[in-house]
């Protein structure tokens, strides 16, 4: 296995957080969110700014990844909506975020990074951050198999 491209002062090549699972090509973690319980990240583990810089199989392996992490989400979170979203502005490091979005939450219908529109009740956040300990066990299994 060839080592992993990391680039000095990228957050995701210097990541620190646990993660959900990590394999050669990308790493899951859990976005520690409060206000987004179940809020994942899909990060390719080489320093990649585009997509199109992908081979092939690479980029089917990263689809796939998106693909089981967003079952896992739908599977344990029970979302209203999963948001899927390559953004890469602030930090040009190819990743996923997976985001389990409810009619509830703070900025439902609009994008998690707009102004919050409500506070979700914190009962209900409670709820939903219990289940995360399942998330992790769900995303686990499926790239385990």
């Amino acid at each position: 296995m060839t080592a992993p491209l990391r680039q000095p002062g990228c957050e995701l090549c210097e990541l620190s957080v646990p993660v959900a699972w990590q394999g050669d090509k990308f790493s899951v973690i859990l976005v520690d969110d409060a206000a987004y319980p179940g809020f994942c990240r899909v990060i390719l583990r080489d320093h990649v700014r585009e997509m199109s810089d992908l081979s092939r199989e690479d980029r089917l392996l990263i689809n796939e990844a998106v693909y089981q992490v967003e079952l896992a989400v739908r599977d344990v979170m029970r979302p209203l909506k999963v948001n899927v979203a390559s953004l890469g502005n602030v930090v040009p490091h190819l990743h996923w975020h997976v985001i389990p979005r409810y009619a509830d939450d703070a900025h439902f219908p609009a994008p998690v990074w707009a102004q919050a529109a409500r506070q979700t009740d914190a009962a209900t956040l409670a709820e939903r951050r219990a289940l995360l300990p399942a998330l992790q066990e769900a995303i686990a299994k499926r790239f385990n198999q």
